[in-house]
């Protein structure tokens, strides 16, 4: 196998709550109505709507206080861990990439997640968003996300306003920018999920609405909610995340999925990674950076089957056709190089699980479904779950 590349020295992310402050005495900050986690952009400022006042720390704590004449500051007080109490406003604004997330937060949504799994028709946990409307705006094809977001929120209590091919059935369609679409669409919910073709769309969104945004894949770039449920279906099967061997396989220079989901992985401890892939759509750079500077060890190999031996999840993807545009000969040569079929699952430990974020193609071949290690269409109701939890979160809050 090929070994990682060398030290990545350049600055990433800072992992680290960043609330929007006004100009206060020194050691102070005004409270805010929102506040987002690493990037300036995710901030929505508005401050103590009704005079409400809100004292924050670093570890997202919140203490409500009922004084109703002005703005008021308080102290930052610097606390060293999070806690995550029943009624605690969520610490995102809005949903945009993976790298916003902590260990923390994930084991907590995690939680939360394994609640909603007990949810049912009619009982109190079923009625939470009661009142809410939720918007889907898709600018490209979707089943598994759009559904299951629109399903989550019905089995919550809330409504949903959709739309399924925004790119060529909405004002897009007249030229209408994608900021003049988002805050229309405001006005008609309290919280939108939306897939776009361009990368950064989703941060675009963020930027100007003043209700949560939820990123449902934006081109090439991300799919944060999709990483979430990868990580869960991946505890929920396996039993752990840190200690394990993952081998990402398929489309890895277009697929969200696999970018997203390594920012998660990189969270763990004792996590190698594996990329397989056709020549013409490795993994880029950046991400193998974002490794290798967390401490994550990496390799590149072209044999799927020791691979597969090697790992506790084979993370299959479909070579993506509609990223290729007219370089055709590209896909054809991309097309079919790696198949996940009762071969591989012979040299598959016993523990092992084949996860695909779907739709699939011929990248896993029928008779694998059959196999219990055949985790994708569980992994898809898991996403269930985890949208369920995220809905939850943005809107009422812990």
């Amino acid at each position: 196998m090929a070994a990682s590349s060398s030290l990545f020295s350049s600055s990433m992310h800072m992992e680290m709550f960043a609330p929007k402050t006004s100009k206060c005495p020194q050691n102070f900050v005004c409270c805010h109505s929102k506040i987002s986690y690493i990037e300036p952009n995710y901030l929505k400022p508005v401050c103590c709507p009704n005079s409400r006042s809100l004292s924050m720390n670093m570890s997202s704590k919140w203490e409500q206080t009922d004084r109703r004449d002005a703005l008021h500051c308080r102290a930052l007080k610097i606390e060293p861990a999070p806690s995550f109490s029943v009624g605690q406003k969520f610490q995102f604004d809005d949903i945009i990439e993976a790298q916003q997330f902590d260990r923390d937060i994930l084991s907590a949504i995690f939680e939360v997640a394994r609640n909603m799994e007990n949810v049912e028709k009619d009982s109190p946990g079923s009625q939470i968003l009661k009142g809410f409307l939720m918007a889907t705006l898709f600018y490209e094809p979707s089943t598994r996300t759009r559904l299951s977001f629109e399903s989550a929120m019905r089995r919550l209590g809330g409504e949903v306003l959709t739309t399924e091919n925004a790119r060529e059935f909405s004002s897009a369609a007249k030229g209408e920018t994608l900021e003049d679409t988002i805050r229309t669409i405001e006005g008609y919910s309290d919280i939108i999920v939306m897939r776009h073709f361009e990368s950064g769309a989703a941060r675009r969104a963020a930027a100007i609405a003043d209700i949560p945004i939820i990123n449902a894949g934006d081109g090439p770039g991300q799919h944060p909610t999709q990483a979430l449920l990868d990580v869960y279906t991946i505890q929920r099967e396996i039993g752990k995340i840190d200690d394990i061997k993952v081998g990402l396989v398929g489309d890895l220079a277009n697929g969200r999925t696999v970018r997203s989901l390594a920012y998660l992985l990189a969270k763990f401890k004792d996590v190698k990674i594996y990329f397989v892939s056709p020549d013409v759509v490795k993994m880029k750079d950046d991400i193998k950076d974002y490794l290798t500077s967390k401490g994550v060890e990496w390799e590149e190999c072209a044999d799927l089957v020791e691979v597969a031996s090697e790992c506790d999840v084979v993370y299959q993807t479909r070579i993506q056709k509609e990223r290729f545009g007219e370089k055709i000969d590209l896909y054809e040569k991309a097309r079919g190089k790696y198949i996940v079929n009762q071969g591989i699952l012979n040299v598959m430990q016993r523990h092992a699980v084949v996860m695909h974020p779907l739709p699939r193609l011929d990248e896993i071949t029928l008779e694998v479904d059959a196999d219990p290690r055949a985790a994708y269409f569980r992994q898809a109701k898991y996403g269930l779950y985890i949208r369920m939890a995220l809905l939850k979160l943005l809107l009422v809050g812990w």
